[in-house]
């Protein structure tokens, strides 16, 4: 039976649209997504924005035949829960560690594109559409901007430092650390691999320390790890920008 052309209610070619612009949409969204190689990718995004449009048109069509005298119907409640059910999956994309929050941003995409999901659903293609080219005008516009605007406030870096123990290596490159406006705020050491188990004798040589360092500081990274290589002592030096709302 052609369940399109028979004119079932809220099974015509308009609902078929509708899931069509959300999958689109949402899998246009995934797509950059994935290309980043966030947490939420092509596959995810896509079942979230085409499965809120689903509910939006169940939401919308799926209780006509229950409804009569004395029977009252509610279309927002199933689009309701599915802003409260993204909740959750959003939730589980953020994590702490180290006392820097990631996954914000990848949690707000999982629930901007149930939003237009649920848009297309409910037969606002405009506002779907415009939804989606303002979550791309955020990512690549905004992005550069934020960084631009974070250089002029103090940074969190990490850095990870291999020296020659024993030689006072470390208390020099905390020197240089502060000298040049860093604050160390955390600093934890441990051997490197290749020195466990190894005995300091005349053989192995002098023991190598590694040393992760967490600061905080108004320079860039790289800078900070181009003058801690200079330090007399220090074997390797590796520094990134910590993102305490990484995506």
């Amino acid at each position: 039976m052609d369940l399109l052309g028979s004119g079932a209610y809220g099974q015509g070619w308009v609902q078929v649209g509708e899931l069509g612009l959300a999958f689109a949409l949402s899998a246009l969204i995934g797509l950059e997504r994935e290309i980043r190689q966030k947490a939420a990718g092509l596959r995810t995004l896509t079942i979230v924005g085409f499965a809120s449009a689903l509910f939006m048109l169940i939401s919308k069509y799926g209780f006509s035949d229950v409804t009569g005298p004395g029977v009252s119907q509610d279309p927002s409640r199933v689009a309701a829960q599915v802003v409260s059910g993204l909740g959750f999956i959003g939730g589980g994309l953020v994590f702490v560690r180290r006392d820097a929050v990631r996954g914000l941003t990848t949690a707000a995409v999982v629930w901007l594109t149930a939003a237009v999901g649920m848009a297309a659903g409910a037969g606002l293609p405009l506002l779907a559409g415009l939804v989606t080219a303002g979550h791309f005008v955020i990512l690549f516009l905004f992005t550069p901007l934020a960084r631009r605007l974070s250089q002029r406030l103090p940074g969190i870096h990490q850095v990870q430092l291999t020296y020659r123990d024993g030689e006072g290596v470390l208390r020099r490159a905390l020197s240089v650390c502060t000298s040049r406006g860093f604050a160390v705020r955390q600093l934890s050491t441990a051997a490197p691999e290749q020195d466990r188990g190894r005995q300091d004798d005349a053989a192995t040589g002098p023991r190598q320390v590694a040393v992760l360092l967490t600061v905080e500081g108004r320079g860039a990274a790289t800078d900070l790890a181009a003058w801690l290589a200079d330090v007399d002592g220090v074997l390797a030096v590796t520094a990134a920008d910590v993102d305490e709302e990484a995506d």
